[in-house]
């Protein structure tokens, strides 16, 4: 028997019958316009190959109803150039039913406050604002022909999907603080006229989009909405933590199940459910720091006790003990699954076959993902690379069969064997120590990140079923350079950390120490860096019971809010408050001695006690064959943090740009 027989159990939508109870969550379509609006071929391929992975239903990210706010060709738009669109979506539909999937277009209205400076032409918002991102950016409110216009182009975007054979269509969104939900929200809408005041009014451009759409693609046309339940927002760009007890100031739950009936009453047929606004954006895009799965199963518990449509539910829904709760709990009809399909778009037919362990696990990491989208690039995975270039990134076998050998079993390693592989060369991959995954073993420690662990099994299994020649505790020097037969070498030795030059007699432990032995870890700890790497181990000890204080060169954690998804920096940022982490920022370490460590910053100079000093200031790449690759007369790469020090999704798409290549 299956672990979730139900999720294959066919559901309807008001008169449309999916086949199973899997859906495909909608995503960004940043970059993945043509110069028409249309969807460009990335675009339509991404969606094909989650049709043939087994998705029941399939709603795109957003489309724009009109290029007024946002800049033309940034989204795919219905309304710009109706025929291309309908000339590049209407293949893709044919395509997508042929798998017996069904796909909804969700189109948006806007951002409002929340859009990142530079990805809009027009501030608008429903009263004035500050700009979430940039206080100084001033949103205007939209005049009442504004709204009009804007209600008429979802309608007209609606048709034009009807049209092109999409079986639905999904509104976004009185969801995530967009533009709709600030009309929702009393904290954002001080409008007088008729869509601001009490909450039907300031619902009225929800309500008055999906009366429009059904009075012109009929009643049994299935109109969909984004909907978040609950803002989760102590205040103007401060987000609550999970379990945190503060006043909501956006939408409460009193509020938003009230909500949910009226927009139910006024003709939505699905609600997809989840919480948060920009201002507490890690409830709607969580970070691997949410240590529970399934986030949003509460609130789709009691949004189904108010209406009688479909509740669909995502937020890291990839676990089978999650899944059969939400149907058993009643908090969903349709799991959703959004990163999960970008990491494995063949995520369910692999859950149909009960085979899990064959599941590329998605990290919750946001590099790859909305990590791109922020820097203006085309969506992606940071575990898979071809993710939204499929046809461009197929793998085909090799013309010339070659032996290749590679030194290094981390990430970078294993995913240059699983490639070369696949293309029919014989590999085999030497590892020093006696187990795969490099500095991954001890990064995938702290219980939030054990999804990093799941993709190292992930990757054996892959390599091992690939009959990859793999010998651990087997270290290389030049000489295996020199005397090797093999056809191709690849380098992938990774990277160490950086031990600072201090001049005391104190032990300092680097992270990787204490994350492979917390006993020598004692109660009260100073980690010199609070990057990635420290504040995650600085985290993860506290949630411990050790008192912990960080000492940081620069101004910012993380190197700032633009050094990473910002989603993961501001909920890292709140994490060590909430768990009364002191945080030292624009501090300069003086002197360590057995009083303590001596620090300076604006405030003077200070002393703080520890018996335990962690060093976390970085890593440095680790190739100490440099020299011989650069002698070898063989075909030769260095890939991953060996050639250059980034993050996990850099390490796998530099071995899988190789490899496909060789």
């Amino acid at each position: 028997m299956n672990k979730v027989d139900r999720l294959f159990e066919p559901i309807t939508i008001n008169k449309l019958t999916l086949k199973n109870r899997i859906a495909m969550a909608p995503m960004g379509l940043v970059a993945y316009s043509d110069v028409n609006g249309g969807f460009n071929e990335n675009a339509q391929e991404y969606y094909i190959e989650r049709a043939k992975g087994g998705t029941g239903l399939i709603i795109t990210g957003i489309c724009a109803v009109d290029y007024n706010e946002m800049p033309e060709q940034g989204l795919p738009c219905p309304t710009y150039n109706p025929l291309c669109f309908h000339m590049s979506t209407a293949p893709m539909n044919e395509r997508v039913h042929a798998y017996g999937a069904k796909i909804f277009l969700q189109i948006t209205g806007g951002l409002g406050r929340s859009a990142m400076p530079g990805l809009y032409k027009k501030p608008i918002a429903p009263s004035e604002a500050q700009n979430r991102f940039d206080p100084r950016i001033i949103h205007n409110p939209m005049t009442t022909e504004e709204i009009k216009v804007l209600i008429g182009d979802f309608v007209k975007s609606a048709v034009i999907a009807k049209q092109s054979g999409f079986d639905g269509v999904e509104v976004h969104a009185v969801h995530e603080g967009y533009l709709l939900d600030q009309f929702a929200i009393a904290f954002f809408n001080k409008r007088t006229d008729e869509y601001g005041g009490d909450l039907r009014g300031r619902l009225k451009i929800a309500t008055d989009i999906v009366k429009g759409i059904k009075a012109q693609c009929g009643e049994d046309f299935p109109v969909s909405l984004r909907f978040s339940v609950k803002s989760m927002m102590k205040g103007l760009r401060q987000g609550a933590l999970p379990g945190e007890e503060f006043d909501e100031v956006g939408k409460d739950m009193e509020e938003g199940l009230e909500a949910a009936k009226i927009l139910v009453e006024a003709g939505y047929d699905m609600l997809n459910v989840d919480a948060g606004t920009y201002d507490s954006w890690y409830w709607n895009h969580p970070p691997m720091y949410f240590n529970e799965k399934g986030m949003y199963r509460e609130f789709g518990r009691q949004v189904k006790k108010v209406v009688d449509v479909p509740v669909i539910l995502a937020g890291r829904m990839d676990d089978p003990d999650v899944i059969n709760d939400a149907f058993d709990t009643k908090a969903c009809d349709i799991v959703s699954f959004g990163r999960p399909l970008l990491a494995d778009p063949y995520l369910p037919m692999k859950i149909k076959a009960n085979d899990w362990e064959d599941i590329r696990p998605c990290l919750s990491c946001h590099d790859g993902c909305m990590g791109r989208i922020a820097h203006g690039l085309p969506l992606s995975c940071a575990v898979n690379p071809q993710c939204g270039r499929e046809k461009s990134y197929e793998l085909t076998p090799s013309m010339e069969k070659k032996n290749v050998l590679i030194i290094g079993g981390g990430l970078a390693g294993m995913e240059a064997a699983r490639v070369c592989s696949l293309r029919g060369h014989d590999v085999t991959l030497l590892e020093k120590s006696d187990k795969l995954g490099g500095v991954v073993i001890p990064g995938g420690i702290p219980d939030f990140k054990s999804n990093d662990h799941k993709l190292c099994k992930w990757y054996e299994r892959q390599i091992n079923k690939l009959g990859v020649n793999i010998k651990l505790n087997t270290s290389a020097d030049e000489s295996t350079i020199e005397k090797t037969d093999a056809d191709v070498i690849i380098v992938a030795t990774g990277a160490k950390p950086i031990i600072p030059q201090i001049n005391t007699d104190r032990e300092i432990l680097t992270a990787t120490d204490v994350l492979l032995d917390p006993s020598l870890s004692g109660e009260d700890i100073v980690i010199i860096g609070a990057g990635l790497v420290g504040c995650e181990t600085g985290l993860w000890l506290s949630q411990m019971g050790k008192n912990v204080t960080m000492v940081e060169a620069l101004p910012f954690i993380c190197g700032g809010p633009h050094n990473m998804p910002f989603m993961n920096w501001d909920m890292m940022k709140d994490l060590l408050l909430y768990n009364h982490i002191k945080v030292m920022t624009s501090t300069k370490i003086e002197k360590i001695d057995s009083d303590g460590i001596k620090v300076s910053n604006n405030n003077g100079e200070n002393i703080i006690k520890a018996d335990t000093i962690i060093a976390a200031i970085g890593y440095k790449s680790y190739n100490p064959l440099q020299d011989a690759l650069d002698n070898s007369e063989k075909e030769t790469y260095n890939i991953g943090d060996s050639r250059e020090v980034k993050n996990i999704m850099q390490a796998i798409w530099d071995a899988f740009e190789v490899a496909k290549n060789i």
